[in-house]
Parts: C-alpha cells; sequence; structure tokens
C-alpha cells in the first residue's frame, strides 16, 4: 500500500467536507461530523467556547491518523477540529477516513474519536442561554 494521506487541521473557520479525492482502491469513506447539541447537561446552550494548545493539539492529531492509517489499513484521514465559538447546530469536529473495505472505515472512524478525546489538548467550555428574560416574565407575572 501507498503512504496514506493524512490531514490534520486546527482551525477557527467553519468545517467543511473536503473536496472529493478519488482514490480507486478505496472501497469505503467514512465521514464524522461532531455537532454542538442544543443542551448540555440538560441546560439550553448557545454553543461552545473551544481552546486548544494548537502546536500540541495538531502534533497528537497527527500521531492518531498515523497510527489508525497503520492499525486499519486506511488510505487517507483527515482530521478537522474547529477552535473559537461554535454555534448550536454546526460542526466542531470532521473526520473522514477512507479504506479498501467498510469494516475498517467504521472502526477507524470511531477509534479515532474515542482518541482524539482522551489524548488531544482540546477544551470546551458551553456558553449556557441566558435566564434573564424568563425571570423578568416571572416577576412581571407576580406583581399584576
Amino acid at each position: 500500500m501507498a503512504n496514506p494521506v493524512c490531514e490534520v487541521l486546527v482551525t477557527e473557520e467553519r468545517l467543511n467536507v473536503p473536496e472529493e479525492r478519488i482514490d480507486f482502491d478505496a472501497g469505503a469513506r467514512v465521514d464524522f461530523h461532531g455537532i454542538v447539541r442544543r443542551l448540555e447537561n440538560g441546560r439550553e446552550i448557545e454553543g461552545i467556547e473551544y481552546e486548544a494548545h494548537r502546536e500540541m493539539a495538531e502534533h497528537q492529531l497527527k500521531q492518531i491518523a498515523e497510527q489508525a492509517a497503520i492499525e486499519f489499513g486506511l488510505r487517507s484521514i483527515i482530521i478537522h477540529h474547529r477552535i473559537g465559538f461554535v454555534a448550536v447546530g454546526e460542526s466542531s469536529l470532521l473526520t473522514q477516513v477512507c479504506s479498501g473495505h467498510r469494516e475498517a472505515a467504521f472502526q477507524a472512524s470511531r477509534w479515532i474519536v474515542e482518541e482524539l478525546k482522551k489524548k488531544v489538548p482540546i477544551w470546551k467550555r458551553p456558553r449556557f442561554k441566558s435566564n434573564v428574560l424568563r425571570r423578568a416574565s416571572r416577576s412581571e407575572a407576580a406583581t399584576a
């Protein structure tokens, strides 16, 4: 097998799936998007603020990509993680793996996300929605 393509990126820009590269030996491609959901610990949020030690994060992502390529026989691996504020409904993580067979692609995709969460210095802080308007409405109702 030729050397796999490993691409990692930590960015403040919105995440987009890279242009499709045609690999006639890849029988499977799995794209994963980690999306910021509306609730965090049962409370509604506006989004999540991500911080990273950028150089170390990119270094760790590269190591994860290279290890995945070897362990799962991947042809290409893309891992992009967003930092800064990411609103509800937007992607904070994008991974794409290509392999000769679907089982390896699915297993590798899951393994990459699990390793990233354990090893990469990226921290998140949810921005909770304010309850100021709801409290004002209740106090107005109480005095009426």
